[in-house]
């Protein structure tokens, strides 16, 4: 290729442009970084350098060449016409998302009324000069969906539908025949009866649910299930199909499974929990080893593949946890009665069992059907005030101090917890040695009375209970997947679902090493697994009780690719496992139901399922996984909203938590509640969003606002529609002063308080209790 020495004529701009024209022709369907680029082009030279990225972006301009993340290009081998999705925003800035490349914007008018996630064929325009790259859509090939969600407005002649996400630029119509029953301001499931085409731009749309009145906290709830598409009823014919289902242990049961029931065993579960899907039994064997069991509800001994109670199980694939019930995967008569490891009841069970040395390492371990008997059922706080009344302090991660001759523990079956908890902590520190990554976050809870109002805000830490369990959780899972994934070399390894969780986004980690190093840390980036791990476990060494540390671990985890289900395996990165999988929760997961009936397959000599129906059915599980987070997230903004709008006008104390180019998000520090600042609320300078340094800078006074800053806020609007929440910058007025939330005020454990919750709900607390690694 070209060749820059010293003393020979620059290259000018034409000749740049045959040299990289040339250097990709030759090469297409390959990405080079810049430093390729230079290296095969021996461009030495700080000008010849500025020289070809200068026209590489005009390349790009011209869609000669494809850009790949921000320093990147590939020959532009696709054609003027593609396939992807359509990405609708309310400001009318819509975008493609094509199957492969970068968003492309559609602008309204060549829009096709195509809806958010519909997948869409798209005509490339031409390039218009200082306009960025345009497209039409020219076919809507699939639509996202065909039910929406919103409030009722009824007139004289015709009603209409609200939609709360504001994406139309029509109205849904309904004629008066298709209402069904419903009025002005009830919340309704509506179905589209005829899409927008030339002649007729509207949508018509058939109420299908009338949820009820819009406010009541029922049908708030149901709405924002409706919205993601997620059930908020069960299916009657499951329900009775579970009724028949019997609770006997049969002879042959009995005969099959090791039987663990005189081995003393516990359960430890949020307090309002209902569903025990896991139980740690522990005993010292005659070796001198200790045998940890970590004994998990047997649900595939009960629903059997492709069943009615399956098929529904595997539509939803788990569990869902809005702040005030649950929406289970599972009927209730399973997933509380004959599933759950509940106290004194003799239960089937699926087990890992450990033997390990007073330093946990393990030298035995199996997966076998038992059979136990829980002798007791802890809640986390029980747990926690065991461990603190036995001498461990909270956050130390030292167990408790061995006694001393003649003395005993304080607290029923206390040496057992104790014993658990000293061998938990010492895996802890094996995992994080290893390069398991530290990231400890606080999450919001509420209280809430009878009608469902949030009467107290407050945020919780994992403690050593929670740790305790979530340790032997995740060493069941990761072994588990160890004894099928890892084999002899050259031999392949049977399908299996893996959990995978891939190393950070490269670009997002060198935007955390230069935001960090502005604080005077060094996050040094390298090319492997562990060592990446461990410059981020010692960063946030590091940052621990620094005034920055929160907004450090926020970026941080942008940094993190998100975890997902998969049959190819490629390790987990946060917990630094070659191997992991998901078996410790089937009553709420349905992945952890699919790795129960391979390993039983397996375990008889079962040869290997299809890898690719098993992979689609990863798919779906990540796919509702993300669905139901979503629906999680917006059921905690409503309450958020809900209870801060009793608290207008009144002063916080908070901290940065979001730049955007629209206003600042800011958390307060005493309840993490979150909320904004619109732009238009900052009129003492005009303001410029640096997006790569986190910040705001005003033009004219030079102020910074930066992501972790502290500030004063006031209570502005709160807006439960929308599920927003404005707050304005708070002058420090006498008399000005912090308000406790929730002070005074009576409160009632949320999972009691709803009677119309689904049967059985353990509440948003259940769920975040246990960690989603198990």
């Amino acid at each position: 290729m070209g060749k820059e020495k010293k003393g020979k004529k620059r290259l000018n701009k034409v000749q740049m442009a045959e040299l990289l024209t040339s250097f990709f022709s030759q090469q297409p369907g390959e990405t080079f970084s810049f430093k390729q680029i230079f290296r095969a082009l021996k461009l030495t030279t700080h000008p010849a350098k500025m020289l070809a990225i200068d026209v590489m972006e005009e390349m790009a301009w011209d869609d000669f060449l494809a850009k790949v993340g921000e320093s990147a290009y590939t020959l532009n081998t696709k054609g003027q016409v593609q396939e992807g999705v359509f990405l609708r925003k309310s400001n009318g800035k819509n975008s493609f998302l094509p199957d492969e490349g970068t968003p492309i914007f559609i602008s309204e008018r060549n829009s096709m009324a195509a809806f958010h996630g519909d997948r869409v064929r798209v005509q490339l325009l031409a390039r218009r000069e200082n306009h960025i790259k345009e497209g039409m859509v020219i076919e809507i090939l699939q639509r996202k969906k065909d039910t929406f969600v919103g409030r009722l407005q009824v007139e004289t002649d015709i009603a209409f539908l609200i939609t709360q996400e504001n994406l139309f630029v029509h109205d849904i119509l309904i004629p008066k025949k298709a209402l069904h029953g419903g009025k002005t301001d009830d919340r309704a499931l509506v179905k589209i009866t005829k899409w927008p085409d030339a002649q007729h731009k509207n949508l018509v749309g058939e109420v299908v649910d009338v949820l009820g009145q819009a406010g009541d906290n029922d049908v708030e709830m149901n709405t924002i299930l409706a919205q993601y598409g997620l059930p908020y009823k069960y299916p009657k014919a499951v329900e009775e199909a579970a009724e028949k289902i019997s609770s006997e242990i049969t002879p042959q049961d009995f005969a099959e499974r090791e039987d663990f029931r005189n081995v003393w065993t516990c359960t430890i579960d949020p307090r309002d929990a209902k569903d025990f899907d896991d139980a740690l039994s522990l005993r010292k064997l005659e070796s001198g080893l200790w045998e940890v069991g970590v004994h998990i509800a047997d649900v595939s001994h009960y629903v059997k593949q492709g069943d009615i109670i399956d098929r529904e199980a595997q539509k939803r694939a788990t569990s869902i946890y809005l702040v005030d019930r649950t929406i289970p995967m599972l009927p209730e008569r399973l997933c509380n009665f004959i599933c759950s490891l509940r106290p004194n009841e003799e239960k089937l069970a699926y087990s890992a069992i450990f033997d390990l040395d007073d330093e946990a390492n393990i030298h035995n371990f199996r997966v076998v059907h038992t059979i136990i008997k829980s002798n007791r059922r802890y809640a986390y706080e029980e747990a926690q005030q065991l461990l603190e009344d036995n001498g461990v302090v909270d956050g130390t991660g030292e167990p408790a101090p061995k006694l001393k001759k003649g003395e005993t523990y304080k607290g029923e079956f206390a040496d057992k917890i104790i014993t658990l908890d000293r061998l938990a902590k010492l895996i802890r520190k094996e995992r994080f040695k290893s390069g398991s990554v530290k990231f400890d976050s606080e999450e919001l809870h509420f209280d809430i009375d009878e009608t469902g109002k949030p009467t107290r805000a407050y945020f919780k830490r994992s403690k050593d209970a929670n740790k305790l369990i979530e340790e032997f959780m995740l060493l069941a899972n990761r072994y588990v997947a160890q004894s099928i994934g890892k084999v002899a070399k050259g031999k392949k390894a049977k399908t299996l679902p893996y959990r995978v969780h891939d190393n950070p986004d490269p670009q997002k980690f060198e935007n955390l090493r230069q935001f960090t190093a502005k604080f005077g840390y060094k996050l040094k980036s390298s090319s492997t697994k562990g060592a990446t791990a461990r410059a981020l476990n010692a960063l946030m060494d590091e940052v621990e009780g620094k005034r920055e540390a929160k907004v450090i671990q926020t970026i941080a985890l942008r940094s993190m690719m998100k975890a997902k289900y998969t049959t190819h395996n490629i390790g987990h990165f946060g917990l630094a496992f070659d191997y992991y999988t998901h078996f410790t929760s089937p009553i709420r997961r349905y992945p952890d139901t699919m790795v129960h009936r391979l390993l039983t397959r397996y375990a008889a000599g079962g040869r290997s399922v299809n890898q690719d129906a098993t992979e689609e059915l990863c798919e779906h599980c990540s796919d509702m996984e993300q669905v139901a987070q979503n629906a999680e997230r917006d059921s905690i903004k409503y309450k958020m909203v809900e209870f801060m709008g009793d608290h207008l006008g009144e002063c916080y104390d908070a901290h940065i938590s979001g730049i955007q180019s629209f206003g600042i998000y800011a958390e307060i520090d005493e309840n993490h509640c979150e909320g904004m600042i619109p732009m238009r609320d900052l009129d003492d300078d005009y303001y410029e969003f640096d997006e790569k340094n986190y910040c705001l800078v005003g033009r004219r006074r030079h102020h910074i606002y930066q992501l972790g800053d502290p500030i004063r806020i006031k209570v502005a609007r709160a807006n439960l529609e929308r599920k927003q929440l404005d707050f304005t910058l708070a002058d420090d007025v006498e008399g000005s002063k912090l308000h406790p939330i929730g002070e005074n005020k009576p409160t009632k454990s949320h999972a009691a308080s709803n009677g119309k919750a689904s049967a059985g709900s353990k509440g948003k607390s259940a769920k975040r209790g246990k960690s989603r690694h198990r």
